[in-house]
């Protein structure tokens, strides 16, 4: 598959390192010799200096016979000519970056497709949407949902009270009599482990487990948490993060909005006179404790400084809040969130790389979730008729050992697969897989 990236930044530098690993042909367009010289020493990619949304640059990328073209530079106008004149030119499929969300509304009436653009990406509204579903449960890092609900995957961080702890898989099958959700991955120390039955659980793990309905509160009890409905959400910035969240959210959660700038404070308090706006620095400890954060169910900190974030998310922390989220700028600084106390680190470059991502995969794919930090992918694929993978014992298919099935939604129902079970046609295959491996997996749908 030919790949065109028009863009250096973190969001198509993070897309070149995944794609170039799975040996796809990857051309890196950007005007800065530094990150280009950079790409070339770690990537297996072919890099061209120049502004992309010039059509000899374009040409010189050979996009014309490219599969994808992804724009994802920092301007948003020039995303919108790098697609149109590269769909002219004749790449078969567009991606474009875009900061408004205005133009992801279903109400729009512009016809992007017409314009040649077949898929727009805004970081912002990703992030958005990730905030949203992570203040659905309280005890969780990570949830998402499969066929709404029908599967879940949960994250969780186990502390040293948790019932799981130093013991193994096998151990701890007594407190899954039902088998109603599977252990998929664990995340520790950085490093990515797809567990067998012989995985010890340790304080400090972050631990992925697949769970029906009926297995979400199992575990729960296995790891010693408890859920609690976030009614009141404290937020930090008035960035178009949170405003996209706050749209997300209002309607069931009580809301205050923490931001330092006077005017945007009072443009705030006039789009959304139902949200308390309190102008003020969120660096200021003693105002936090002044508008009863120690109240709160969750504290969302989306400044666009990353240190402000982790800081005040930290402060709300201690003061007892259940749920802690924080936006940070830099990559590198997700897997901390294990260990320095905060519940979820999200960086909206990172969740719009890993949606662009799915346009590359093969096979029938449904759905796409990337976990936080984990070198890893959940994949929901479609079984069909021709598909390896069907009418054979899971045990049996020599299935890579850095992936796993957890479980299929056959017929509207959610299902946990052990070895002996067999994936049928029109079953929709649960799959988590670690990123080199992902190929492989493939093959089976």
């Amino acid at each position: 598959m030919k790949i065109v990236i028009a863009g250096a930044g973190e969001v198509g530098f993070y897309l070149a390192r995944l794609l170039s690993s799975e040996a796809q042909d990857i051309i890196l367009i950007d005007d800065d010799n530094q990150v280009l010289s950079r790409a070339g020493n770690e990537l297996d990619v072919i890099t061209i200096k120049g502004n992309a949304s010039s059509i000899q640059i374009l040409k010189q990328a050979k996009v014309g016979t490219c599969d994808l073209l992804i724009a994802v530079t920092s301007s948003e106008s020039d995303n919108f000519m790098i697609a149109t004149f590269g769909k002219q030119l004749g790449a078969r499929k567009t991606v474009a970056r875009v900061n408004n969300v205005e133009f992801l509304d279903e109400n729009c009436k512009i016809d992007f497709r017409a314009m040649g653009i077949d898929v727009l990406i805004s970081p912002e509204d990703l992030a958005a949407k990730e905030i949203a579903r992570l203040v659905k449960r309280s005890a969780f890092t990570d949830a998402f949902d499969f066929e709404e609900g029908k599967m879940s995957l949960l994250g969780i961080n186990l502390d040293s009270d948790a019932p799981v702890v130093n013991r193994t898989i096998k151990e701890t099958a007594g407190l899954n009599p039902n088998f109603h959700f599977i252990t998929v991955a664990i995340q520790r120390g950085g490093n990515t482990i797809v567990p067998r039955s012989d995985a010890l659980f340790l304080k400090g793990d972050h631990v992925y487990f697949l769970a029906v309905p009926e297995g979400v509160n199992e575990v729960l009890k296995l790891t010693g948490k408890e859920e609690h409905r976030i009614k009141s959400v404290m937020m930090l910035g008035g960035s178009r993060v949170a405003l996209n969240t706050i749209n997300k959210i209002k309607k069931r959660r009580n809301i205050k909005l923490i931001e330092r700038d006077p005017t945007k404070s009072f443009e705030i308090a006039d789009a959304y006179p139902d949200i308390l706006i309190i102008n003020d620095d969120g660096h200021n400890v003693k105002m936090l404790e002044q508008e009863n954060i120690s109240e709160m169910d969750a504290f969302v900190a989306v400044t666009g400084n990353s240190e402000t974030n982790i800081m005040t998310s930290l402060v709300a922390k201690a003061r007892g809040v259940k749920k802690t989220i924080a936006l940070v700028e830099n990559m590198d600084y997700i897997n901390l969130s294990q260990t320095i106390g905060i519940d979820t680190l999200i960086n909206k470059k990172l969740i719009a790389a890993n949606n662009i991502f799915r346009y590359v995969r093969q096979g029938d794919v449904i759905t796409i979730a990337g976990l936080h930090g984990v070198n890893a992918e959940i994949l929901e694929f479609l079984a069909k008729e021709k598909s390896q993978i069907i009418r054979k014992p899971i045990k049996d298919l020599k299935f890579p050992k850095t992936a796993i099935i957890g479980g299929v939604i056959r017929d509207g129902v959610g299902k946990m697969m052990r070895g002996e079970d067999q994936v049928m046609p029109g079953d929709k295959v649960v799959v988590l897989s670690e990123y080199d491996t992902i190929r492989e997996v493939e093959k089976f749908f």
